[in-house]
């Protein structure tokens, strides 16, 4: 079988359930009726959070770096980078 480059990469979606507080779920519906007026569309919150989501993501440039160099402190444990983050301080 011939070794072809071209990889998909998995496009299965995965579901999350989230808790907001009540002025972050105002300001997202707000957003939504916003999103609504300028475009014409009407997209339900839960449909536009990803792209939110997606679009932060790619605009943080220390992530974006991060992960370019391979993230060393995707091993550590959120309480490790707290302990070790506090000792720089």
């Amino acid at each position: 079988m011939a070794d072809l480059k071209l990889g998909i990469p998995d496009r299965t979606p995965s579901k999350m359930t989230i808790t907001v507080s009540a002025d972050l779920n105002q300001t997202l519906k707000d957003y939504a009726a916003l999103y609504r007026q300028t475009y014409g569309e009407s997209e339900t919150v839960a449909e536009l959070i990803p792209f939110m989501l997606a679009g932060f993501l790619e605009g943080d440039r220390a992530f974006a770096k991060a992960r370019k160099e391979s993230l060393p402190a995707a091993g550590m444990s959120e309480k490790s980078r707290r302990v070790s983050g506090s000792e720089s301080e």
